[in-house]
């Protein structure tokens, strides 16, 4: 009889092997990473363009350009390229970060050829016609008016540009009157300066076919383009913190973002930060979810993290709260800061976090796709493989001195920037 009293044995991984990707290029020297895995005959196919927001000359610009890439081509309208797509059991998926856009195909092995077809004109031969356009913007514009009365929307919009400041790509942000500026030859504009072999990547998973390089080479070795991008702006400086309030006289409760400017993961504290930041609020046994969420009972969730970009990285901890307890759950979060700082977190709840931070790793190479995501977390940032030995090296080998030595560094309450959006408690 199973004796439910006594928690099974927990077993600490073992190193963990990350398959890597085999590289090759097209004719016209777009580089190919391959990464052949799995049993299902799928095989995606992701075109990483340097066209993301960090690159637009105005707002709107990235992610127009990119959604509108699959509304109408040389040869096909927007019906006849989602019916062909479908025909096939293939799926097209378009989506625009804040350094990069990509173009994803998911395909059947048997009908890589035939959907190759089509996702080339989308990517090679977009017409941007005007009637979509204008359908694109007024939707936009209507999510835009529905979003911009969410208190987390709010405090997410005002904490980056806080952060970063109205003239930095990272903290721009849109405004009503974007929508009415904004037009279809700024579009195509963007489209010729980055959409081309010199700054496109392609990464392709799953059991991919042996013939996968020669169709890639018939649909996409010829496309010629503009010249590789080249865009060098200032880093951001580190400001010490403050309070920033928005009103929301209607809101039912607030939303709060607390956090500061720090790194990405080139820098050599980060692998260890990551335990830091698990303890504090990233996972569901954290500190915060402990305290402001079982103990206090002020919100459904709270968490924490790192966010990664290519050029600045940043802290951030993210909740919503009743708006009579704002204060009081902004006292907690500095509380669980304080204690990190001044005590040395112990060796029992260190080593459940180093398990599950290691679990979660394993998950997270489950698969060709996630193996190639794995990649692709790496190459952004001009990094190796020899990355995540590293990681796993720090993560199993932190002390708890390390630890409070970078909350000291880190986690101090002055450098911190506290946006609450809602309504005054």
């Amino acid at each position: 009889m199973l004796n439910r009293t006594l928690a099974p044995l927990a077993h600490k991984p073992g190193k963990i092997e990350v398959k890597q990707v085999s590289s090759s290029a097209l004719k016209n020297g777009i580089p190919v990473y391959t990464l052949k895995a799995g049993s299902q005959d799928i095989t995606r196919l992701e075109f990483i363009f340097k066209a993301g927001m960090y690159y637009q000359p105005n707002t709107l610009i990235a992610s127009a350009t990119n959604n509108l890439l699959e509304t109408g081509t040389k040869s096909y309208t927007a019906d006849e390229i989602s019916e062909g797509i479908d025909f096939y059991g293939s799926f097209l998926e378009l989506n625009v970060e804040q350094d990069h856009s990509v173009v994803t195909v998911y395909s059947l092995n048997k009908y890589l050829s035939e959907t190759l077809k089509f996702v080339q004109e989308v990517i090679c031969e977009p017409s941007f016609p005007e009637d979509e356009f204008n359908l694109y913007i007024t939707n936009k514009r209507q999510k835009f008016q529905i979003n911009s009365q969410k208190v987390s929307v709010l405090a997410r919009r005002n904490f980056t540009r806080a952060l970063f400041g109205d003239n930095h790509p990272y903290g721009v942000d849109v405004q009503e009157t974007d929508f009415t500026r904004v037009n279809v030859n700024e579009i195509r504009s963007f489209y010729n300066k980055h959409y081309s072999p010199a700054n496109c990547t392609i990464i392709a998973s799953g059991n991919v076919p042996e013939d996968t390089e020669t169709l890639l080479e018939n649909y996409f070795g010829a496309w010629q383009g503009a010249p590789k991008v080249h865009l060098q702006i200032d880093r951001v400086m580190f400001q010490k913190g403050h309070e920033l309030f928005i009103q929301k006289d209607d809101a039912v409760q607030s939303a709060i973002k607390v956090g500061r400017l720090l790194f990405n993961k080139t820098h050599p504290d980060y692998c260890a930060f990551q335990v830091l930041n698990t303890i504090l609020g990233g996972y569901f046994g954290s500190r915060l979810m402990a305290n402001i969420r079982e103990d206090k009972g002020y919100t459904y969730g709270i968490g924490s993290g790192i966010t990664n970009l290519v050029h600045e990285g940043y802290f951030s901890i993210s909740t919503e709260v009743g708006a009579d307890v704002t204060r009081s759950a902004l006292q907690e979060v500095f509380f669980e800061l304080k204690k990190l700082r001044e005590e040395p977190v112990g060796n029992q709840e260190l080593e459940t976090v180093r398990n599950y931070i290691l679990g979660q790793f394993q998950r997270s190479v489950d698969g060709p796709f996630a193996l190639a995501d794995k990649y692709r977390n790496i190459a952004d940032y001009g990094l190796d493989y020899s990355f995540y030995d590293r990681y796993f090296e720090i993560v199993s080998s932190v002390t708890p001195k390390q630890l409070q030595d970078l909350a000291n560094t880190y986690l101090r309450e002055e450098d911190m920037l506290v946006c609450v959006a809602g309504k005054k408690d």
